[in-house]
Protein backbone atom coordinates (compact mmCIF):
# COMPACT_ATOMS: atom_id res chain seq x y z
CA UNK A 1 0.00 0.00 0.00
CA UNK A 2 1.61 3.60 -1.12
CA UNK A 3 0.79 6.19 1.40
CA UNK A 4 0.95 10.10 -0.04
CA UNK A 5 0.91 12.35 2.95
CA UNK A 6 0.44 16.58 2.83
CA UNK A 7 1.55 16.44 6.38
CA UNK A 8 4.67 15.12 7.38
CA UNK A 9 3.47 15.64 10.84
CA UNK A 10 0.09 13.23 10.63
CA UNK A 11 -0.48 10.99 13.46
CA UNK A 12 -3.72 8.64 13.00
CA UNK A 13 -5.04 6.92 16.71
CA UNK A 14 -6.38 3.84 16.56
CA UNK A 15 -7.17 1.90 12.96
CA UNK A 16 -10.92 2.39 12.93
CA UNK A 17 -12.45 4.11 9.68
CA UNK A 18 -15.34 5.83 8.55
CA UNK A 19 -16.77 4.20 5.42
CA UNK A 20 -19.58 5.92 2.97
CA UNK A 21 -20.31 3.83 -0.37
CA UNK A 22 -19.06 7.60 -1.98
CA UNK A 23 -16.89 9.82 -0.60
CA UNK A 24 -16.67 13.55 -2.56
CA UNK A 25 -14.05 15.63 -1.36
CA UNK A 26 -14.97 18.83 -1.85
CA UNK A 27 -18.71 20.55 -1.73
CA UNK A 28 -18.36 23.03 -4.04
CA UNK A 29 -20.46 23.58 -7.43
CA UNK A 30 -19.05 19.96 -8.85
CA UNK A 31 -18.61 17.72 -5.47
CA UNK A 32 -22.22 19.48 -4.38
CA UNK A 33 -23.74 18.37 -7.92
CA UNK A 34 -22.37 15.30 -7.52
CA UNK A 35 -23.57 14.88 -4.33
CA UNK A 36 -27.04 15.66 -5.54
CA UNK A 37 -27.59 13.30 -8.14
CA UNK A 38 -26.39 10.37 -6.13
CA UNK A 39 -28.83 11.05 -3.14
CA UNK A 40 -30.90 11.40 -5.43
CA UNK A 41 -30.43 7.52 -6.50
CA UNK A 42 -30.37 6.50 -2.76
CA UNK A 43 -26.77 6.67 -2.89
CA UNK A 44 -24.41 6.40 0.65
CA UNK A 45 -22.77 9.55 0.07
CA UNK A 46 -20.23 11.57 2.62
CA UNK A 47 -19.13 15.40 0.84
CA UNK A 48 -15.83 16.07 3.10
CA UNK A 49 -15.41 19.81 2.90
CA UNK A 50 -12.67 21.76 4.28
CA UNK A 51 -14.50 24.87 4.91
CA UNK A 52 -17.55 26.01 6.58
CA UNK A 53 -19.96 27.53 4.62
CA UNK A 54 -21.18 29.87 3.79
CA UNK A 55 -17.56 31.21 3.02
CA UNK A 56 -16.37 33.73 -0.20
CA UNK A 57 -14.63 32.52 -2.92
CA UNK A 58 -12.97 34.01 -5.96
CA UNK A 59 -15.61 33.96 -9.35
CA UNK A 60 -16.84 36.09 -11.53
CA UNK A 61 -20.66 35.25 -10.08
CA UNK A 62 -22.20 34.95 -13.55
CA UNK A 63 -24.39 31.80 -13.93
CA UNK A 64 -25.39 31.41 -17.95
CA UNK A 65 -27.43 29.31 -18.79
CA UNK A 66 -25.66 26.26 -19.05
CA UNK A 67 -25.61 26.96 -15.31
CA UNK A 68 -29.02 27.55 -15.14
CA UNK A 69 -29.95 24.45 -16.62
CA UNK A 70 -28.51 22.84 -13.96
CA UNK A 71 -29.68 23.90 -11.30
CA UNK A 72 -33.47 23.89 -12.36
CA UNK A 73 -33.00 20.16 -12.81
CA UNK A 74 -31.42 20.22 -9.20
CA UNK A 75 -34.65 21.70 -7.89
CA UNK A 76 -33.36 25.12 -7.44
CA UNK A 77 -35.51 27.27 -9.10
CA UNK A 78 -37.07 29.25 -6.08
CA UNK A 79 -33.67 29.97 -4.91
CA UNK A 80 -32.36 31.60 -8.42
CA UNK A 81 -35.87 33.54 -8.35
CA UNK A 82 -34.93 35.66 -5.14
CA UNK A 83 -31.30 36.38 -7.26
CA UNK A 84 -30.86 39.15 -9.96
CA UNK A 85 -31.62 37.46 -13.31
CA UNK A 86 -29.99 39.34 -16.77
CA UNK A 87 -31.34 38.39 -20.13
CA UNK A 88 -28.07 38.55 -22.42
CA UNK A 89 -23.87 39.89 -23.19
CA UNK A 90 -23.18 43.50 -23.37
CA UNK A 91 -19.92 43.52 -25.65
CA UNK A 92 -18.24 46.86 -25.75
CA UNK A 93 -14.54 47.17 -27.52
CA UNK A 94 -13.25 49.90 -30.44
CA UNK A 95 -15.83 52.37 -29.17
CA UNK A 96 -18.79 50.31 -30.40
CA UNK A 97 -20.85 48.53 -27.73
CA UNK A 98 -23.40 46.04 -28.89
CA UNK A 99 -26.57 44.12 -26.35
CA UNK A 100 -27.01 40.67 -27.42
CA UNK A 101 -29.65 38.43 -26.07
CA UNK A 102 -28.93 35.20 -24.78
CA UNK A 103 -30.00 32.49 -27.89
CA UNK A 104 -33.12 30.36 -27.65
CA UNK A 105 -32.27 26.83 -27.38
CA UNK A 106 -33.85 23.50 -27.03
CA UNK A 107 -32.04 22.42 -23.39
CA UNK A 108 -31.27 25.60 -22.16
CA UNK A 109 -32.88 28.89 -20.82
CA UNK A 110 -32.23 32.22 -22.69
CA UNK A 111 -31.61 33.96 -19.20
CA UNK A 112 -29.62 33.88 -16.73
CA UNK A 113 -28.10 34.59 -13.10
CA UNK A 114 -25.91 36.33 -11.07
CA UNK A 115 -25.13 35.17 -7.77
CA UNK A 116 -22.33 34.62 -5.20
CA UNK A 117 -20.76 31.68 -4.71
CA UNK A 118 -21.11 32.75 -0.87
CA UNK A 119 -24.50 32.56 -1.66
CA UNK A 120 -24.33 30.05 -4.44
CA UNK A 121 -22.51 27.18 -2.88
CA UNK A 122 -24.20 27.11 0.07
CA UNK A 123 -27.98 26.58 -1.03
CA UNK A 124 -26.70 23.74 -3.61
CA UNK A 125 -25.09 21.73 -0.69
CA UNK A 126 -28.22 22.53 1.65
CA UNK A 127 -30.40 21.01 -1.15
CA UNK A 128 -28.26 18.04 -1.80
CA UNK A 129 -28.29 17.34 2.35
CA UNK A 130 -31.99 17.74 1.90
CA UNK A 131 -31.78 15.40 -0.28
CA UNK A 132 -30.04 12.54 1.71
CA UNK A 133 -26.10 13.53 0.96
CA UNK A 134 -24.41 14.19 4.40
CA UNK A 135 -22.09 16.98 4.86
CA UNK A 136 -18.79 17.13 7.10
CA UNK A 137 -17.45 21.10 6.90
CA UNK A 138 -14.28 22.20 8.51
CA UNK A 139 -12.80 18.23 7.56
CA UNK A 140 -9.76 18.29 5.37
CA UNK A 141 -8.13 15.61 3.68
CA UNK A 142 -4.61 15.65 4.73
CA UNK A 143 -3.26 12.17 3.31
CA UNK A 144 -4.36 9.64 0.50
CA UNK A 145 -3.12 5.86 0.85
CA UNK A 146 -3.13 3.82 -2.47
CA UNK A 147 -3.42 0.40 -3.12
CA UNK A 148 -0.79 -1.66 -5.19
CA UNK A 149 -3.53 -1.13 -8.29
CA UNK A 150 -3.86 3.02 -7.58
CA UNK A 151 -6.76 2.78 -6.18
CA UNK A 152 -7.84 4.52 -3.27
CA UNK A 153 -7.59 2.75 -0.24
CA UNK A 154 -8.60 5.46 2.56
CA UNK A 155 -8.05 8.97 3.31
CA UNK A 156 -6.50 10.63 6.25
CA UNK A 157 -8.82 13.37 7.42
CA UNK A 158 -8.23 16.17 9.66
CA UNK A 159 -11.40 17.93 11.76
CA UNK A 160 -9.87 21.53 11.43
CA UNK A 161 -11.73 22.80 14.57
CA UNK A 162 -10.80 20.02 17.10
CA UNK A 163 -7.44 18.28 15.31
CA UNK A 164 -8.82 14.90 15.44
CA UNK A 165 -7.53 12.75 13.05
CA UNK A 166 -9.74 9.97 11.35
CA UNK A 167 -9.72 7.13 8.54
CA UNK A 168 -12.67 7.77 5.68
CA UNK A 169 -12.89 4.95 3.10
CA UNK A 170 -15.67 4.43 0.43
CA UNK A 171 -16.25 2.18 -2.84
CA UNK A 172 -15.69 5.12 -4.77
CA UNK A 173 -14.33 8.43 -4.60
CA UNK A 174 -15.23 11.48 -6.56
CA UNK A 175 -12.34 14.59 -6.35
CA UNK A 176 -13.61 18.26 -6.55
CA UNK A 177 -11.20 20.02 -4.44
CA UNK A 178 -10.54 22.81 -7.26
CA UNK A 179 -8.10 23.77 -9.35
CA UNK A 180 -5.12 23.58 -7.16
CA UNK A 181 -6.48 19.59 -6.18
CA UNK A 182 -3.84 18.49 -3.99
CA UNK A 183 -5.64 15.19 -3.99
CA UNK A 184 -5.78 15.01 -8.24
CA UNK A 185 -1.65 15.58 -7.64
CA UNK A 186 -1.58 13.05 -5.08
CA UNK A 187 -3.39 10.21 -7.55
CA UNK A 188 -1.27 11.20 -10.11
CA UNK A 189 -2.99 13.72 -11.97
CA UNK A 190 -1.24 16.58 -13.64
CA UNK A 191 -1.67 19.53 -15.91
CA UNK A 192 -0.34 19.64 -19.38
CA UNK A 193 1.48 23.13 -19.15
CA UNK A 194 1.67 23.33 -23.16
CA UNK A 195 -2.51 23.72 -22.72
CA UNK A 196 -4.11 27.00 -21.66
CA UNK A 197 -4.51 28.62 -18.50
CA UNK A 198 -6.76 31.26 -16.89
CA UNK A 199 -5.65 34.22 -15.28
CA UNK A 200 -8.37 35.94 -13.26
CA UNK A 201 -8.89 38.76 -10.48
CA UNK A 202 -12.06 40.42 -9.40
CA UNK A 203 -13.55 42.15 -6.37
CA UNK A 204 -16.86 43.87 -5.67
CA UNK A 205 -17.84 47.55 -6.50
CA UNK A 206 -21.39 49.47 -5.42
CA UNK A 207 -22.39 50.78 -8.16
CA UNK A 208 -26.09 52.55 -9.90
CA UNK A 209 -26.56 50.36 -12.59
CA UNK A 210 -26.25 47.17 -10.35
CA UNK A 211 -29.61 45.64 -11.43
CA UNK A 212 -29.19 46.20 -15.19
CA UNK A 213 -30.44 43.78 -17.51
CA UNK A 214 -27.46 42.71 -19.00
CA UNK A 215 -23.75 41.03 -18.27
CA UNK A 216 -20.74 43.33 -20.15
CA UNK A 217 -17.79 41.98 -21.01
CA UNK A 218 -14.82 44.37 -22.43
CA UNK A 219 -13.77 42.50 -25.50
CA UNK A 220 -10.41 44.64 -25.74
CA UNK A 221 -8.70 44.91 -22.67
CA UNK A 222 -5.05 46.63 -22.52
CA UNK A 223 -2.22 46.22 -20.98
CA UNK A 224 -0.32 49.16 -19.99
CA UNK A 225 1.09 50.47 -23.43
CA UNK A 226 -2.20 50.11 -24.17
CA UNK A 227 -2.12 46.93 -26.45
CA UNK A 228 -4.84 44.45 -26.88
CA UNK A 229 -4.25 41.32 -24.68
CA UNK A 230 -5.92 37.98 -24.54
CA UNK A 231 -8.44 38.32 -22.55
CA UNK A 232 -11.50 40.12 -21.15
CA UNK A 233 -12.94 42.69 -18.32
CA UNK A 234 -16.41 42.08 -16.88
CA UNK A 235 -18.72 43.78 -15.14
CA UNK A 236 -21.86 41.53 -13.86
CA UNK A 237 -24.61 43.28 -11.67
CA UNK A 238 -25.87 41.49 -8.70
CA UNK A 239 -29.03 43.57 -8.24
CA UNK A 240 -28.47 44.60 -4.71
CA UNK A 241 -26.40 46.94 -4.82
CA UNK A 242 -22.75 45.52 -6.10
CA UNK A 243 -21.32 44.59 -9.51
CA UNK A 244 -18.78 42.25 -9.64
CA UNK A 245 -15.81 43.09 -11.39
CA UNK A 246 -12.81 41.64 -13.19
CA UNK A 247 -10.45 40.34 -16.02
CA UNK A 248 -9.80 37.12 -17.26
CA UNK A 249 -6.87 36.03 -19.37
CA UNK A 250 -6.74 33.48 -21.26
CA UNK A 251 -3.47 31.81 -22.82
CA UNK A 252 -1.21 29.19 -23.04
CA UNK A 253 2.24 31.26 -23.52
CA UNK A 254 4.41 31.96 -20.98
CA UNK A 255 4.90 35.95 -22.00
CA UNK A 256 0.96 36.16 -20.58
CA UNK A 257 1.44 34.18 -17.65
CA UNK A 258 3.18 37.17 -15.58
CA UNK A 259 1.11 39.67 -16.70
CA UNK A 260 0.26 41.86 -13.95
CA UNK A 261 -3.70 41.48 -13.26
CA UNK A 262 -4.15 43.82 -10.42
CA UNK A 263 -2.82 46.45 -12.53
CA UNK A 264 -4.92 45.34 -15.35
CA UNK A 265 -7.98 45.34 -13.28
CA UNK A 266 -7.11 48.93 -11.99
CA UNK A 267 -6.96 50.18 -15.84
CA UNK A 268 -10.28 48.59 -16.64
CA UNK A 269 -12.08 50.29 -13.29
CA UNK A 270 -10.63 53.26 -14.71
CA UNK A 271 -11.58 52.76 -18.02
CA UNK A 272 -15.50 51.44 -17.81
CA UNK A 273 -18.22 53.24 -18.43
CA UNK A 274 -19.35 56.37 -16.92
CA UNK A 275 -22.66 55.10 -16.99
CA UNK A 276 -21.80 52.19 -14.30
CA UNK A 277 -20.12 55.07 -11.34
CA UNK A 278 -16.92 52.90 -10.79
CA UNK A 279 -13.76 54.35 -9.34
CA UNK A 280 -11.75 53.71 -5.70
CA UNK A 281 -14.02 54.71 -3.98
CA UNK A 282 -16.80 52.64 -4.95
CA UNK A 283 -14.75 49.57 -4.13
CA UNK A 284 -16.46 47.57 -1.58
CA UNK A 285 -13.11 44.43 -1.16
CA UNK A 286 -9.96 43.47 -1.85
CA UNK A 287 -9.91 41.98 -5.21
CA UNK A 288 -8.75 38.47 -5.57
CA UNK A 289 -7.80 36.18 -8.27
CA UNK A 290 -5.94 32.95 -9.48
CA UNK A 291 -4.79 30.61 -11.91
CA UNK A 292 -7.47 28.09 -13.61
CA UNK A 293 -6.79 25.22 -16.06
CA UNK A 294 -8.83 24.91 -18.92
CA UNK A 295 -9.59 22.44 -21.26
CA UNK A 296 -9.91 19.39 -19.68
CA UNK A 297 -5.88 20.02 -19.74
CA UNK A 298 -5.12 17.65 -16.80
CA UNK A 299 -4.75 13.73 -16.43
CA UNK A 300 -5.48 11.11 -15.74
CA UNK A 301 -8.83 12.28 -14.78
CA UNK A 302 -9.86 9.15 -13.53
CA UNK A 303 -8.09 5.50 -11.57
CA UNK A 304 -9.83 2.45 -10.75
CA UNK A 305 -12.20 3.72 -7.78
CA UNK A 306 -11.98 7.53 -8.20
CA UNK A 307 -12.57 10.54 -10.48
CA UNK A 308 -11.58 13.93 -10.87
CA UNK A 309 -14.60 16.72 -11.59
CA UNK A 310 -15.00 19.96 -12.71
CA UNK A 311 -11.83 22.39 -11.55
CA UNK A 312 -9.87 19.38 -10.73
CA UNK A 313 -10.58 18.03 -14.23
CA UNK A 314 -9.36 21.04 -15.57
CA UNK A 315 -13.28 21.73 -16.83
CA UNK A 316 -13.44 24.63 -17.39
CA UNK A 317 -14.44 26.25 -21.21
CA UNK A 318 -11.08 27.78 -23.03
CA UNK A 319 -13.42 29.71 -24.77
CA UNK A 320 -14.54 32.05 -22.03
CA UNK A 321 -13.27 30.50 -18.77
CA UNK A 322 -16.69 29.55 -17.24
CA UNK A 323 -16.51 27.01 -14.79
CA UNK A 324 -19.29 26.14 -12.77
CA UNK A 325 -21.96 25.09 -15.34
CA UNK A 326 -18.74 22.32 -16.33
CA UNK A 327 -19.02 21.57 -13.06
CA UNK A 328 -22.30 21.02 -12.45
CA UNK A 329 -22.23 18.75 -15.65
CA UNK A 330 -19.19 17.03 -14.66
CA UNK A 331 -20.54 16.35 -10.98
CA UNK A 332 -23.66 14.56 -13.01
CA UNK A 333 -22.01 12.82 -15.39
CA UNK A 334 -19.89 11.26 -12.14
CA UNK A 335 -23.00 10.34 -10.49
CA UNK A 336 -24.81 9.17 -12.81
CA UNK A 337 -21.46 6.27 -13.61
CA UNK A 338 -21.15 5.68 -10.14
CA UNK A 339 -24.54 4.74 -9.15
CA UNK A 340 -24.60 2.45 -12.60
CA UNK A 341 -21.77 0.29 -11.20
CA UNK A 342 -23.15 0.03 -8.02
CA UNK A 343 -26.40 -1.00 -9.31
CA UNK A 344 -24.47 -3.31 -11.42
CA UNK A 345 -22.08 -4.07 -9.34
CA UNK A 346 -19.03 -3.40 -11.55
CA UNK A 347 -16.55 -0.98 -10.45
CA UNK A 348 -15.08 -1.66 -14.14
CA UNK A 349 -18.36 0.78 -15.64
CA UNK A 350 -16.02 3.45 -14.19
CA UNK A 351 -13.51 3.60 -16.82
CA UNK A 352 -16.24 5.03 -19.21
CA UNK A 353 -15.77 8.74 -17.54
CA UNK A 354 -13.28 9.94 -19.73
CA UNK A 355 -14.56 8.06 -22.75
CA UNK A 356 -18.49 10.00 -21.37
CA UNK A 357 -16.17 13.43 -21.37
CA UNK A 358 -14.54 12.94 -24.66
CA UNK A 359 -18.31 12.28 -26.62
CA UNK A 360 -19.81 15.32 -24.93
CA UNK A 361 -16.99 18.43 -25.11
CA UNK A 362 -13.73 16.60 -26.84
CA UNK A 363 -14.20 18.27 -30.44
CA UNK A 364 -15.64 21.84 -28.32
CA UNK A 365 -12.31 22.17 -26.21
CA UNK A 366 -10.23 20.93 -28.93
CA UNK A 367 -11.21 24.06 -30.67
CA UNK A 368 -11.09 26.00 -27.87
CA UNK A 369 -7.37 25.43 -26.92
CA UNK A 370 -6.77 26.27 -30.52
CA UNK A 371 -8.63 29.32 -30.33
CA UNK A 372 -6.52 30.62 -27.04
CA UNK A 373 -3.54 29.71 -29.00
CA UNK A 374 -4.52 32.14 -31.77
CA UNK A 375 -5.85 34.83 -29.59
CA UNK A 376 -2.18 35.00 -28.20
CA UNK A 377 -1.24 37.04 -31.13
CA UNK A 378 -2.40 40.54 -30.45
CA UNK A 379 -2.97 41.09 -34.22
CA UNK A 380 -5.57 38.33 -34.63
CA UNK A 381 -7.30 38.94 -31.64
CA UNK A 382 -7.69 42.32 -32.61
CA UNK A 383 -9.07 41.78 -36.38
CA UNK A 384 -11.13 39.77 -35.10
CA UNK A 385 -12.86 41.61 -32.13
CA UNK A 386 -12.98 44.43 -34.78
CA UNK A 387 -14.45 42.34 -37.12
CA UNK A 388 -17.65 41.14 -34.71
CA UNK A 389 -17.90 44.07 -33.13
CA UNK A 390 -18.82 45.87 -36.82
CA UNK A 391 -21.70 42.63 -36.99
CA UNK A 392 -24.33 41.93 -35.08
CA UNK A 393 -25.15 38.62 -36.93
CA UNK A 394 -21.24 37.28 -36.34
CA UNK A 395 -21.28 38.69 -32.96
CA UNK A 396 -24.74 36.64 -32.30
CA UNK A 397 -23.03 33.62 -33.65
CA UNK A 398 -19.86 34.12 -31.54
CA UNK A 399 -21.22 34.53 -28.51
CA UNK A 400 -23.68 30.63 -29.32
CA UNK A 401 -20.18 29.56 -29.97
CA UNK A 402 -18.27 31.25 -26.71
CA UNK A 403 -21.07 30.08 -24.48
CA UNK A 404 -21.48 26.40 -25.85
CA UNK A 405 -25.07 27.20 -26.62
CA UNK A 406 -24.64 26.14 -30.67
CA UNK A 407 -28.33 24.45 -31.75
CA UNK A 408 -27.92 21.11 -30.77
CA UNK A 409 -28.55 19.86 -34.18
CA UNK A 410 -26.64 22.23 -35.65
CA UNK A 411 -23.49 22.09 -33.15
CA UNK A 412 -21.49 19.83 -36.04
CA UNK A 413 -22.13 22.42 -38.22
CA UNK A 414 -20.83 25.04 -35.63
CA UNK A 415 -17.47 22.89 -34.77
CA UNK A 416 -16.91 22.35 -38.40
CA UNK A 417 -17.31 26.36 -39.18
CA UNK A 418 -14.62 27.31 -35.82
CA UNK A 419 -12.08 24.60 -37.38
CA UNK A 420 -12.40 26.13 -40.77
CA UNK A 421 -12.10 29.69 -39.63
CA UNK A 422 -8.70 28.68 -37.09
CA UNK A 423 -7.50 26.38 -40.48
CA UNK A 424 -7.86 29.63 -42.51
CA UNK A 425 -5.83 31.63 -40.24
CA UNK A 426 -3.39 29.16 -39.63
CA UNK A 427 -2.35 29.19 -42.95
CA UNK A 428 -2.42 32.59 -43.07
CA UNK A 429 0.44 32.84 -40.72
CA UNK A 430 2.00 30.16 -41.73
Amino acid sequence: MAHCAFSPSLIVVGTAKIHSKVLIIGGGPAGSASAYWLAMRGVDVTVLEKKTFPRDKTCGDGLTPRSVAQLEAMGLSDFLATKHRYIGLRSVAFGRTMELAWPRHHDFPNYGFVVTRHDLDEAVAENSADKGANYLFGHEVTGVSLNSDSSIEHLEVKENSSGDRMLFSADYYVVADGANSRIGRALGAARNRDEPIGLAIRGYHSSPRHDDQYIESKLDLRDEKNSVVPGYGWIFPLGDGRVNVGIGMLTNQDRWKNFNTTHALERYIEQAPSYWGLSEKTELTTPTGGKLPMGFSIDPKSGPNFVLIGDSAASINPFNGEGISYGYETGRIAADLISDAIDADDRAKLGLYVSVLDKRYANYYRLGRRFVKLIADPRILSLSVWAGMHSEPLMKEVVKIMANLMPTEKKGVAERAIDQAIRLVDLARA
